[in-house]
């Protein structure tokens, strides 16, 4: 681009633009961040997409939002800092490479760790190096020298000190805990990662006879496969039908173990029969019973869901198999009473799509009071973080009260391996639950650790296990940073401003963060939350792999280009935290309302090439700023426009009202530059070149030209860049992206006038209305008789009179505030309380125009008269499938319409 380069090409065109901006913005580094440059800072890191295949349109909205507020930061001043990276996704990558191995015959074990480990990077390498270049397609202005991984060098130190520090701080402890296990991925899960569904099942009733022959005790079960763990059975020690029975044991049936009947206020008297099997094992609230009473703690149940030596004669089943197995002997055994019907929520796993199993093992778990208690502080005394909407306050709150000691290690071998070393004997030769162990920052000080309880002759193990995914995410804000070292990076940008994410992660991820933040750097990690919901498809179902109703963002950037879908999916947030649809035609893989978006560009586009056509190969800067005295009335009207939509579109970015800010810059750019003021100054710019009007209209143009360009660059990045570099004849020297964004200038917002230019406007749009009505010819030039009563109304319509016959084609106006004269047949309109005439006689064929619009009524009058009597038919409606009834109340309705139209449009030439 030259310095004389002052014009657009006819066509814009998105995928040429974008990708020329987002290869300038990446080789000069526009984007990347200076600690030490001045600015308050303002800084958003982004949440990790996990690295299990490529984005989805809920990333590329996510993006989008977060995209127009670091745009927008950056142009007020601010320092700012878009931090990217990915997450590894434990449990997700080991399922995606686990069906890898499964699908060539093999195992994991088949591999060993260290090939399997090859596996799961060579996928990272892949999936990562999609969703990167997705999201640089996508135009954000991140700092890609800042990319980090949760896995990378740094992360995974700042992962063990995390560790360690907790475990020396007696917050991170190894029990013998009941876990959520999922048998499908061999893995502990938090509850968290468990989706309750609704299912249907049956309630099993079974008799446990009295050891003393006296009778029997009747318990209800769900899952009566567990009862051969059962160590005991629960009644409510106030309940007076089993008080008695407090102190004695049964016999369980099939094991023959007599076990105790024990009293326990957690049992609810008026539920089933008031008497409870206990298995401590295999249900967590029997677990928390069993404590209490000493129960033994029996484990029927292999980690892949089949039954282990301690179910007997069902050992090496399948848990659902044995079920059925248990209950037909039971039924021999006469010990069933009976079955009934029962539909209850279960957990399932999130990733493994299985049913959890509550299983007793051997976990490493933080201890979250203690860190929970610290996020509520600050929470209750500071408002930290800042909930956007506040309704998500509570939420997260109600959250961090109820948590329980999270489960974080993980029994897979993808992820942060736990850095704790078991102290092997010959004898043992693998790792027990009594197996002493050292927690260290690697192999090196575990082993002088160990040689220090334990003497020099010792072998040291690694546990296999990997830590929770959200334990390396919960430490993101600042790990990122380069934290535990005090970096520039963390001095200058951490806390963080702004955490821009959705709704359905707030238990996962920003608990997790709050948390290990509060404890780790004494401060919340960023200052506002703001909350954004889903995006839904065509039929309001959110989108999901397992529904196969994703819609790939990259199919809509490369039909419309990345600002058309950016701007489209900023435009459908009507509030704070809702959901959005989003229209799509599968069949032509079309988005009416992305098209709308392009379609907005286009206009923008094709406006510019009308002003830079008309600046004569001047820039902005050349032509300089209109001077106050110069302006007309419609150059100041313009100006109050532009102002006041700086000051909203500030407003409305400030207070996270991203969507009001994009439809209201697309109202004033759509209707009051392009649509008015454009139109109004044409014959200004046809002037001679001496003439001063034609100057300010100059002047006017292109500054609010190059103001458009900066209010929208947030929003729509790349063609803002083109056209601005045109405009400005910045040929690359200097860039949109760090421009100065508009401010307000309050003594030129002008309300009176702007409401003045509103009844301008409408008696303009009336008077087209009222010619194409009459067939008027659209450059024949009319008579037209404006009469109000308002005084006030008569003062702006003779200001503004001018415009008027300018673009409404009218050779003769005239203002009155009453009739005086017959002005013969007229078509009429009303605009406020301005009636305007506009006299036929000599004009149109009035009789001809008037048995034209009559011939059409008659039509469809007839087409109501036949609809209606369809759907009064009881044959048609009773037999017609619900759409076609829905499409002739539709055809009704329209029909309807078109004849209201009509008749009004008669009534009028009468």
């Amino acid at each position: 681009m030259t310095a004389t380069d002052t014009n657009l090409s006819t066509q814009y065109d998105p995928k040429q633009t974008e990708a020329k901006w987002q290869q300038y913005w990446g080789s000069k580094e526009v984007f990347k961040a200076d600690p030490n440059h001045p600015g308050e800072p303002y800084c958003i890191v982004i949440p990790p997409p996990n690295v299990t295949g490529s984005l989805h349109m809920g990333h590329a909205f996510e993006s989008a939002l977060i995209d127009t507020l670091i745009r927008y930061h950056r142009m007020i001043g601010r320092n700012t800092l878009w931090l990217p990276g990915t997450d590894h996704a434990s449990i997700a990558v080991s399922t995606i490479v686990d069906k890898q191995i499964k699908a060539e015959g093999k195992s994991r074990e088949d591999l060993g760790r260290e090939e399997y480990l090859k596996r799961a990077w060579a996928w990272k390498e892949e999936s990562g190096t999609t969703i990167i270049n997705q999201l640089k397609s996508l135009g954000v202005s991140a700092d890609w020298t800042r990319e980090r991984f949760t896995m990378d060098e740094g992360l995974s130190q700042a992962v063990k000190t995390a560790f360690v520090k907790l475990y020396e701080e007696g917050l991170i402890y190894r029990g013998n805990y009941l876990v959520n296990w999922c048998p499908e991925s061999l893995s502990a899960v938090s509850d968290l990662e468990a989706e309750n569904q609704e299912v249907d099942g049956h309630l099993w009733h079974l008799r446990y006879p009295l050891t003393d022959g006296s009778g029997y005790l009747e318990v209800a079960t769900t899952r009566p496969e567990t009862m051969l763990g059962d160590t005991g059975v629960a009644v409510n020690p106030n309940d007076q039908r089993y008080q008695a029975y407090i102190g004695k044991t049964v016999t369980l049936p099939i094991v023959g173990r007599e076990i105790p009947i024990v009293g326990d206020e957690f049992v609810e008297m008026d539920f089933g029969t008031g008497c409870v099997k206990v298995t401590p094992a295999h249900d967590l609230n029997d677990f928390e019973m069993g404590k209490r009473h000493n129960l033994p703690m029996i484990n029927i149940m292999n980690k892949d869901g089949s039954l282990n030596e301690n179910a007997g004669e069902f050992q090496g089943q399948d848990r659902f198999v044995a079920r059925k197995n248990v209950v037909k002997k039971l039924e021999e055994l006469g010990n069933l009473v009976k079955i009934e019907d029962y539909r209850h929520s279960i957990p399932f796993s999130d990733r493994g799509k299985v049913p959890i199993e509550p299983l007793l093992s051997t976990q490493w778990f933080v201890k979250i009071e203690p860190l929970a208690q610290k996020a509520l502080g600050c929470l209750d005394n500071e408002n930290s973080p800042n909930y956007v909407p506040d309704r998500w306050k509570k939420v997260y709150r109600d959250w961090l009260v109820k948590l329980k000691d999270w489960c974080i290690s993980r029994q897979l071998w993808w992820g942060h391996q736990i850095p704790a070393w078991y102290v092997i004997s010959e004898t043992e030769g693998e790792i027990k639950d009594n197996t002493p162990f050292v927690v260290a920052y690697d192999q090196a000080e575990a082993e002088s650790k160990a040689k220090e309880q334990y003497g020099d002759n010792i072998q040291l193990e690694q546990d296999p296990d990997v830590l929770d995914t959200w334990f390396s995410s919960g430490l993101w804000p600042f790990s990122t940073m380069g934290w535990p070292e005090n970096t520039a990076d963390l001095e200058k940008y951490y806390p963080t401003s702004t955490l821009v994410t959705g709704f359905d992660i707030i238990f996962f991820w920003v608990a997790r963060m709050t948390m290990m933040a509060g404890h780790f750097t004494d401060k919340m990690p960023f200052a506002d939350v703001y909350i954004h919901g889903l995006v839904l498809d065509e039929n309001g179902q959110k989108m999901s792999k397992s529904k196969n109703n994703g819609i790939d963002p990259l199919l809509m950037i490369d039909k419309y280009g990345a600002d058309a879908l950016r701007y489209t999916l900023i435009t459908k947030v009507v509030g704070a935290g809702q959901n959005i649809s989003f229209d799509y035609d599968r069949k032509k893989q079309e988005s009416s309302s992305v098209e709308t978006s392009r379609n907005f560009a286009n206009k923008l586009w094709n406006a510019s090439r009308f002003v830079m056509m008309n600046l004569k190969e001047k820039t902005p800067q050349e032509l300089g700023q209109p001077d106050i005295e110069s302006l007309e009335l419609v150059d100041r009207w313009l100006l109050s426009r532009f102002y006041q939509t700086v000051k909203q579109t500030k407003a409305n970015i400030e207070s996270y009202s991203l969507g009001e800010a994009a439809k209201g810059l697309y109202e004033f750019i759509w209707n009051d530059f392009c649509d008015w003021y454009i139109e109004l100054v044409k014959t200004r710019l046809w002037q001679d070149e001496t003439s001063q009007s034609r100057q300010v209209a100059q002047q006017t143009l292109g500054y609010v030209l190059d103001g458009i360009l900066k209010l929208l660059h947030p929003f729509m990045p790349h063609i803002t860049e083109e056209i601005w570099q045109t405009l400005t004849c910045a040929g690359g020297q200097q860039t949109l992206a760090i421009q100065l964004y508009p401010e307000v200038m309050g003594d030129l917002i002008n309300l009176d006038l702007e409401t003045s230019f509103d009844l301008l406007f409408n008696t303009i749009s009336t008077i087209r209305n009222l010619r194409a009505e009459s067939v008027i010819k659209p450059g024949e030039k009319i008579k037209v008789i404006l009469q109000t009563e308002s005084d006030r109304e008569a003062e702006i319509l003779k200001s503004t009179q001018s415009y008027i016959q300018d673009i409404a084609k009218v050779g003769e106006l005239i203002i009155i505030s009453s009739l005086t004269e017959d002005p013969g047949q007229v078509i009429a309109g009303v605009t406020g309380t301005v009636q305007i005439l506009i006299p036929l006689t000599g004009l149109v064929d009035v009789a001809a125009l008037a048995a034209k619009l009559q011939k059409k009524l008659d039509k469809v009058l007839q087409d109501i008269k036949s609809l209606t009597g369809r759907l009064n038919n009881p044959g048609f409606v009773n037999k017609a499938p619900a759409d076609v009834i829905q499409g002739a109340q539709n055809d009704l309705a329209e029909a309807k319409k078109q004849a209201e139209i009509l008749q009004e449009r008669l009534d009028r030439l009468k």
